[in-house]
């Protein structure tokens, strides 16, 4: 089993893709289609992520370089969900 990567690291971390993805967590979790739980479960799965660092330095590259389009990792813990969210599929 992978260790869990710090939570503070794999919060921002997910927040950072969701912008990316154009998914408002916040504004999901206030109308339901997310909840409180589910977040917090995208944010452990992300700390035992192997991809987490392909995910960051995508992230990072996206905020260097303007008229990228941003995409999860294969091996995301999150994609299914991620794409749920974004109204798109991406299993």
């Amino acid at each position: 089993m992978t260790p869990l990567g710090p939570v503070k690291r794999h919060f921002w971390l997910v927040q950072r893709m969701a912008r990316a993805l154009g998914v408002d967590l916040g504004a999901k979790v206030a109308s339901g289609r997310l909840s409180a739980p589910e977040h917090a479960d995208m944010v452990t799965r992300c700390r035992g992520c192997d991809c987490a660092d392909a995910c960051e330095a995508r992230l990072d590259r996206l905020s260097r370089e303007t008229g990228l389009r941003f995409s999860l990792p294969e091996g995301c813990e999150n994609r299914v969900l991620f794409g749920a969210l974004a109204g798109h599929g991406l299993d």
